[in-house]
Formats: C-alpha cells, sequence, structure tokens
C-alpha cells in the first residue's frame, strides 16, 4: 500500500518560510517595555519595535512577509505582521509597550489588536497621523 500521499495548503496566502525565518533569529538584547510604530498606508502596513530610546528591536511589513499587490494593504495581512511582531516581543521580553499610529490605512487597527493578543500590555495609544492645517494654496481659475 505505502504512504498516502496529501496535499499541503500554503499558509493563508503569504510566504510561511519568510514567517519561520523571520523568527528564527535570536534577539540580541532582552528589554522589559519598549514603543511600538505603526505606520499604516493605503498600500503596506509597517510595524517596528523599539526600545524607550528609540533604538529598533525588529520590524517587519506586509510585504517582507510575502504579500504581493494590493494585497499587501489588506486588514489580514496587517493581522499577520501584529502577529509575528507580537512573538518576537515575546521572545525578546517585553511586557509592556506605548503604541504609536501613523497613518489612515485599512491595517491599522487589525494589526494593533492581533499584536495586543499575544500577550502583550498596552500602555498608552497615541495617534500621530499627520493633518494638514490648510494645504497648499488652490489653482487660479482659467480663463477661457
Amino acid at each position: 500500500m505505502g504512504k498516502k500521499r496529501t496535499v499541503q495548503k500554503s499558509g493563508g496566502g503569504f510566504d510561511a518560510e519568510l514567517r519561520t525565518r523571520s523568527l528564527g533569529k535570536s534577539p540580541k538584547k532582552k528589554v522589559s517595555d519598549g514603543i511600538l510604530h505603526i505606520q499604516s498606508t493605503y498600500n503596506n502596513t509597517h510595524l517596528l519595535l523599539s526600545d524607550k530610546k528609540g533604538n529598533t528591536l525588529c520590524w517587519s511589513s506586509s510585504g517582507s512577509l510575502g504579500f504581493k499587490g494590493t494585497k499587501k494593504g489588506t486588514p489580514f495581512a496587517a493581522a499577520k505582521v501584529g502577529e509575528l511582531i507580537g512573538e518576537k516581543a515575546k521572545t525578546i521580553g517585553i511586557k509592556e509597550v506605548v503604541v504609536v499610529l501613523s497613518g489612515v490605512g485599512p491595517g491599522r487597527e487589525s494589526s494593533l489588536r492581533s499584536f495586543a493578543s499575544r500577550g502583550v500590555e498596552l500602555k498608552v495609544i497615541r495617534d500621530e497621523t499627520p493633518i494638514p492645517h490648510n494645504g497648499p494654496k488652490p489653482k487660479k481659475p482659467r480663463r477661457v
């Protein structure tokens, strides 16, 4: 009879190999609290975890996980990035973070929720999305 052959499905539309490779690196230092920067645009979502001084501990984005094209800007891709950074934060030893949100993309909330579900306590959530207060001067009307 022999072994049964089974078809393996890929892990939800992103490259699982990239995810395991980025988790495989051991952390260089142990830190108890830090700052999580979330930059969410319409095309991508970037998460950066730093210590209190602003030195980068780890980072990831939807594109670095293997999502391509319009799928990078989805809340699902952002949630996967949040899970990955949450697991990295656990290995570094982070207990609590201050969250700094920037941008108006669809992934800002889902990435934060999936990061928080990994057991890291959120101290403060601060929104630093740039807002224009008047913008540039409009064009003159056309004379025809």
